[in-house]
């Protein structure tokens, strides 16, 4: 039976979320061939085989002090494994692969600390007394350790996409679904409100609340994220070479990193190739652009638009010609396969005109899925901010005005994180996110 925590129920529902997101983050791993497991495929982030370890470490040390009588049983590897590396700053990791523990170390500190977790976690649904009083719900412990695994699995297949295509197992490839023939043109939002936060007696991150309502001004949005075949006409338009396209950072950036075309793209001839998960294709004109916050802002000036606000994506995502806003854009029934490009379904993207039954109330296309959508929202905290106490740094280290919200999510986002308050973030210049945009006219 459930552990009631006033209005709050522990389940073994939540013990089963977790066993299933485990399974994703463990498929991960078993893509990389296991002597390419010390590689560092993004510069920026640590050699693969830190990753097995915190996410258990991450559990560990989130569960053990707070919900479980627990002692630690190998402090070095708790410390080592905790914390991971944000894309910005610092200079690059200078570590060997002979500096971290071997193989049979980690997956073992990994195997212990699922037994010992599981037992316990057992022991809070039967109510042992050999588990503790947490000061903070232990549903929404739960629920963060399985959401920051679930994130782990997109940011993790970022990394794995880099990996050289010899270094990796070999997946299958999905067939494309079918799509109505696209017509790319602009979709006219009236004026109206946006919901955005979420309520105080839900689980989100902290910045996800407080709930509050803003003010859109009519505009006219995208009905599609921008193509390949639209990025190439930017291409054959010197878009790269114009300076006067990019803010003077962005271009001293694409300068220094020699940027000419999007990371996932590959000139062959006089062609180009997409560099999906597991082969390298022809490059789908159809298929949306993936590319850096500074790449999308210096199209939007190209094309005379502009990237969304937060509250903008939010109208034409979810609003309605009246007064009501719907929990996703096709309505209030929850994710399926059925709606969009989400919920590890496929690698790669398809089609932006696929999935027409996900589309919104004023007939924007897919708004979930298929690669997030930047904004030009600065990140920041919403009225009302609290830090988790649990996780202080979560939010709060990156609300330093070079980070950009970015909405809606990919093929690689778990359906629980496409609810409304969702909200993720990277910096400007990060080129390896399955991030899209599509632009607005005000």
């Amino acid at each position: 039976m459930p552990v009631a925590e006033g209005h709050v129920e522990v389940s073994s529902g939540l013990l089963q979320r977790l066993s299933d997101a485990r399974s994703i983050t463990d498929g991960l791993f078993d893509i990389v061939k296991p002597e390419y497991l010390y590689e560092r495929p993004i510069p920026e982030r640590h050699r693969i085989i830190f990753y097995i370890g915190h996410l258990e470490s991450f559990d560990w040390n989130l569960l053990r002090e707070r919900l479980l009588s627990i002692a630690s049983f190998h402090s070095q590897f708790d410390h080592l494994f905790a914390f991971g590396i944000d894309p910005v700053g610092g200079g690059l990791p200078d570590d060997r692969p002979s500096d971290w523990p071997t193989l049979a170390e980690v997956r073992t500190y990994a195997r212990r600390i699922r037994e010992v977790l599981d037992d316990g976690l057992r022991d809070l649904i039967s109510g042992s007394e050999r588990t503790k009083r947490s000061e903070f719900p232990a549903s929404q412990l739960l629920n963060v350790a399985i959401e920051h695994r679930l994130m782990h699995a997109e940011t993790l297949a970022y990394m794995l996409h880099q990996l050289p295509l010899d270094q990796k197992v070999r997946g299958a490839r999905l067939p494309e679904p079918s799509s109505q023939l696209l017509a790319p043109g602009m979709v006219e939002i009236p004026a109206g409100v946006a919901t955005l936060g979420l309520e105080r007696d839900r689980f989100g991150w902290d910045n996800e609340f407080e709930l509050h309502t803003e003010s859109v001004p009519a505009f006219a949005i995208d009905k599609y994220k921008i193509t390949n075949g639209q990025w190439l006409e930017f291409i054959d338009a010197g878009g790269y070479r114009k300076k006067d396209l990019w803010t003077d950072d962005a271009w001293k950036w694409k300068v220094e990193r020699d940027i000419s075309h999007p990371s996932f793209w590959r000139a062959d001839g006089d062609r180009w190739l997409f560099r999906t998960m597991f082969e390298e294709v022809e490059l789908a004109s159809d298929w949306p652009v993936y590319v850096s916050h500074a790449e999308a802002s210096a199209y939007a000036r190209w094309a005379g638009k502009a990237l969304p606000s937060e509250a903008e994506w939010h109208r034409a995502a979810f609003g309605t010609e009246g007064r009501a806003e719907r929990q996703y854009p096709w309505g209030n029934s929850e994710p399926s396969r059925e709606m969009g490009n989400f919920d590890f379904e496929r690698w790669d993207p398809v089609s932006v005109a696929a999935f027409p039954e996900g589309q919104g109330a004023f007939g924007v296309m897919g708004m979930l899925g298929n690669g997030w959508e930047w904004t030009s929202t600065q990140f920041q905290p919403f009225a009302g901010f609290q830090k988790f106490p649990f996780y202080p740094g979560y939010s709060a280290d990156f609300f330093d005005g070079k980070h950009f919200v970015m909405k809606g999510g990919s093929a690689r986002t778990a359906a629980c994180m496409l609810r409304r308050s969702f909200r993720n973030w990277f910096q400007p210049h990060y080129q390896y996110v399955y991030a899209g945009f599509r632009c607005v006219s005000r």
